[in-house]
């Protein structure tokens, strides 16, 4: 994969957690930056994983480590959704 450096504007106080020790720690930067545009669905998972060079599943356990969770639905949302998918079922049987 194809690397550029970049130039960034950071408070001076954020400069010390900027440098990365190893390639896992690089990875963690780079998905967090790329977290915002998954979250407003700029780009999806798929993307944010290709552009990483990484699989999907592994992109989405690295969020799971921080505690960004791959469905953001609450109970009622899912059980809503259950709840269509089974009557559509029901209706194309």
């Amino acid at each position: 994969m194809n690397m550029q450096a970049v130039s960034i504007k950071i408070p001076d106080a954020m400069l010390e957690y900027m440098a990365v020790q190893n390639e896992g720690e690089e990875l963690m930067r780079n998905a967090m930056i790329l977290f915002p545009y998954i979250q407003n669905e700029t780009i999806s998972h798929g993307k944010a994983a290709q552009i990483l060079g990484i699989k999907k599943l592994d992109l989405i356990a690295l969020y799971s480590t921080v505690g960004i969770p791959y469905l953001d639905q609450t109970k009622e949302e899912l059980e809503s959704d259950i709840a269509v998918i089974k009557n559509l079922r029901s209706h194309s049987a």
